[in-house]
Protein backbone atom coordinates (compact mmCIF):
# COMPACT_ATOMS: atom_id res chain seq x y z
CA UNK A 1 0.00 0.00 0.00
CA UNK A 2 0.89 3.25 -0.86
CA UNK A 3 1.86 6.26 1.50
CA UNK A 4 -1.22 8.36 0.65
CA UNK A 5 -3.68 5.28 0.53
CA UNK A 6 -2.44 5.13 4.35
CA UNK A 7 -2.66 8.35 4.97
CA UNK A 8 -6.27 8.87 3.79
CA UNK A 9 -7.07 5.11 5.67
CA UNK A 10 -5.25 6.71 8.79
CA UNK A 11 -7.73 9.92 8.47
CA UNK A 12 -10.76 7.99 7.65
CA UNK A 13 -9.78 5.78 10.89
CA UNK A 14 -9.53 9.01 13.35
CA UNK A 15 -11.87 10.51 11.96
CA UNK A 16 -14.86 8.04 13.05
CA UNK A 17 -12.27 7.03 16.95
CA UNK A 18 -11.31 10.04 17.81
CA UNK A 19 -12.56 10.83 20.97
CA UNK A 20 -11.95 14.38 21.48
CA UNK A 21 -14.50 16.52 22.90
CA UNK A 22 -13.42 19.11 20.35
CA UNK A 23 -14.74 17.23 17.99
CA UNK A 24 -18.59 18.67 19.19
CA UNK A 25 -17.62 22.12 18.42
CA UNK A 26 -15.71 21.68 15.58
CA UNK A 27 -16.95 22.27 12.26
CA UNK A 28 -15.07 18.98 10.65
CA UNK A 29 -11.54 17.34 11.05
CA UNK A 30 -8.54 18.72 10.25
CA UNK A 31 -5.81 15.84 9.34
CA UNK A 32 -2.31 16.76 7.88
CA UNK A 33 -1.93 17.70 4.25
CA UNK A 34 0.54 18.15 1.80
CA UNK A 35 3.47 15.00 0.07
CA UNK A 36 3.71 11.91 1.87
CA UNK A 37 7.07 11.34 0.89
CA UNK A 38 7.92 14.73 2.58
CA UNK A 39 11.34 14.93 4.12
CA UNK A 40 9.87 17.69 6.24
CA UNK A 41 6.89 17.51 8.74
CA UNK A 42 5.44 20.72 10.11
CA UNK A 43 3.69 20.43 13.18
CA UNK A 44 1.18 23.21 14.38
CA UNK A 45 -0.58 23.61 17.45
CA UNK A 46 -4.87 23.35 16.58
CA UNK A 47 -7.00 24.44 13.35
CA UNK A 48 -8.14 27.70 13.39
CA UNK A 49 -11.47 29.38 11.72
CA UNK A 50 -10.02 29.02 7.69
CA UNK A 51 -9.04 25.51 8.72
CA UNK A 52 -12.10 24.48 10.70
CA UNK A 53 -14.16 25.85 7.61
CA UNK A 54 -12.32 24.26 4.81
CA UNK A 55 -10.55 21.08 6.17
CA UNK A 56 -7.30 21.86 5.86
CA UNK A 57 -4.34 22.81 7.97
CA UNK A 58 -2.71 26.09 7.41
CA UNK A 59 -4.96 27.46 5.03
CA UNK A 60 -5.38 31.47 7.10
CA UNK A 61 -2.84 33.96 7.21
CA UNK A 62 -0.38 32.07 9.00
CA UNK A 63 -0.61 29.41 6.47
CA UNK A 64 0.41 32.14 3.65
CA UNK A 65 2.52 33.14 5.67
CA UNK A 66 4.33 29.99 6.41
CA UNK A 67 3.80 29.34 2.29
CA UNK A 68 6.06 32.98 1.67
CA UNK A 69 8.76 31.57 4.31
CA UNK A 70 8.82 28.17 2.55
CA UNK A 71 9.86 29.88 -1.00
CA UNK A 72 12.50 31.51 1.05
CA UNK A 73 14.17 28.12 0.89
CA UNK A 74 13.01 26.89 -2.70
CA UNK A 75 10.27 25.01 -0.98
CA UNK A 76 6.25 24.66 -2.09
CA UNK A 77 3.61 23.66 0.33
CA UNK A 78 3.17 20.36 -1.59
CA UNK A 79 6.94 19.83 -0.59
CA UNK A 80 6.66 19.25 2.77
CA UNK A 81 3.30 17.58 5.08
CA UNK A 82 1.81 19.98 7.28
CA UNK A 83 -0.44 18.87 10.47
CA UNK A 84 -1.68 20.11 14.19
CA UNK A 85 -1.30 18.58 17.82
CA UNK A 86 -4.90 19.11 17.87
CA UNK A 87 -7.24 17.84 14.60
CA UNK A 88 -10.14 20.13 15.78
CA UNK A 89 -10.72 23.83 16.15
CA UNK A 90 -10.52 24.83 20.01
CA UNK A 91 -13.89 27.56 20.43
CA UNK A 92 -12.97 30.99 19.73
CA UNK A 93 -8.76 29.60 19.15
CA UNK A 94 -7.98 28.98 22.69
CA UNK A 95 -5.14 26.89 23.51
CA UNK A 96 -6.03 23.26 23.31
CA UNK A 97 -6.24 21.66 26.64
CA UNK A 98 -3.67 18.92 27.74
CA UNK A 99 -6.50 16.19 27.45
CA UNK A 100 -7.32 17.38 23.70
CA UNK A 101 -3.76 16.95 23.01
CA UNK A 102 -3.79 13.70 24.53
CA UNK A 103 -6.84 12.20 22.73
CA UNK A 104 -5.39 13.38 19.48
CA UNK A 105 -1.71 11.91 20.00
CA UNK A 106 -1.94 8.83 17.88
CA UNK A 107 -3.61 10.54 15.25
CA UNK A 108 -0.13 12.57 15.15
CA UNK A 109 2.09 9.97 15.63
CA UNK A 110 0.49 7.70 12.77
CA UNK A 111 0.80 10.66 10.32
CA UNK A 112 4.57 10.47 11.58
CA UNK A 113 4.69 6.80 11.26
CA UNK A 114 3.48 6.61 8.13
CA UNK A 115 5.75 9.73 6.42
CA UNK A 116 9.24 9.02 8.48
CA UNK A 117 10.54 11.95 7.85
CA UNK A 118 13.90 13.10 8.05
CA UNK A 119 13.61 16.37 10.28
CA UNK A 120 10.05 17.80 12.28
CA UNK A 121 9.70 21.21 12.86
CA UNK A 122 7.36 22.66 15.51
CA UNK A 123 5.76 25.72 14.85
CA UNK A 124 5.48 27.19 18.22
CA UNK A 125 5.41 25.98 21.95
CA UNK A 126 1.87 24.01 21.93
CA UNK A 127 3.51 21.43 19.28
CA UNK A 128 7.38 21.45 21.05
CA UNK A 129 5.87 20.88 24.24
CA UNK A 130 3.78 17.87 23.08
CA UNK A 131 7.48 16.34 22.61
CA UNK A 132 9.48 18.40 24.95
CA UNK A 133 7.75 19.58 28.09
CA UNK A 134 10.40 20.84 29.74
CA UNK A 135 11.53 23.53 26.57
CA UNK A 136 10.72 27.29 26.33
CA UNK A 137 10.34 28.05 22.92
CA UNK A 138 12.38 31.12 23.56
CA UNK A 139 15.47 29.48 24.04
CA UNK A 140 15.07 26.55 21.70
CA UNK A 141 13.97 28.09 18.69
CA UNK A 142 16.07 27.84 15.64
CA UNK A 143 18.28 24.79 17.12
CA UNK A 144 18.40 21.45 16.19
CA UNK A 145 17.24 19.21 18.68
CA UNK A 146 17.88 15.41 18.49
CA UNK A 147 16.14 12.51 20.55
CA UNK A 148 14.83 9.31 19.85
CA UNK A 149 11.20 8.42 20.54
CA UNK A 150 10.12 5.08 20.71
CA UNK A 151 7.83 4.14 17.73
CA UNK A 152 9.06 7.06 15.73
CA UNK A 153 11.64 7.10 13.06
CA UNK A 154 12.81 10.72 13.34
CA UNK A 155 14.99 11.96 16.19
CA UNK A 156 15.42 15.22 14.64
CA UNK A 157 13.35 18.68 15.89
CA UNK A 158 13.63 22.01 15.19
CA UNK A 159 11.40 24.19 17.33
CA UNK A 160 10.14 27.50 15.91
CA UNK A 161 7.80 30.84 16.70
CA UNK A 162 4.17 30.26 14.95
CA UNK A 163 3.42 32.17 12.23
CA UNK A 164 0.45 33.28 13.77
CA UNK A 165 2.68 34.74 16.55
CA UNK A 166 5.09 36.78 14.12
CA UNK A 167 1.94 38.22 12.36
CA UNK A 168 1.56 40.34 14.73
CA UNK A 169 4.95 40.71 16.11
CA UNK A 170 7.27 42.35 13.97
CA UNK A 171 10.55 41.14 15.08
CA UNK A 172 9.60 37.91 16.33
CA UNK A 173 8.69 37.71 12.25
CA UNK A 174 12.13 38.18 11.16
CA UNK A 175 13.70 35.83 13.99
CA UNK A 176 11.03 33.48 12.39
CA UNK A 177 12.51 34.04 8.50
CA UNK A 178 15.87 34.12 10.50
CA UNK A 179 15.24 30.47 11.85
CA UNK A 180 13.55 29.52 8.45
CA UNK A 181 16.81 29.92 6.16
CA UNK A 182 18.60 27.52 8.42
CA UNK A 183 16.31 24.64 8.02
CA UNK A 184 18.74 23.29 4.07
CA UNK A 185 21.75 23.47 6.48
CA UNK A 186 19.71 21.90 9.07
CA UNK A 187 18.94 18.70 6.32
CA UNK A 188 22.60 18.78 5.45
CA UNK A 189 23.53 18.32 8.89
CA UNK A 190 20.97 15.54 9.35
CA UNK A 191 21.97 13.91 5.84
CA UNK A 192 25.87 14.17 7.53
CA UNK A 193 25.02 12.06 10.48
CA UNK A 194 23.47 9.54 8.45
CA UNK A 195 19.95 8.57 9.23
CA UNK A 196 21.07 6.73 12.39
Amino acid sequence: MDKTTELKNLHKKWKEECQCELKKTATQAVPGDGSPNAEIVFIGEAPGKSEDEQGRPFVGAAGKFLAEMLELINLKKEDVYITNVVKYRPPNNRDPLPEEKSLCREWLLGELKIIQPKLIIFLGRHAMNNFFPELKISGAHGKLLIKPFKGMSTKYFFPLYHPAAALYDGSMRETLKDDFKKIPKVLQEIDKRGKN
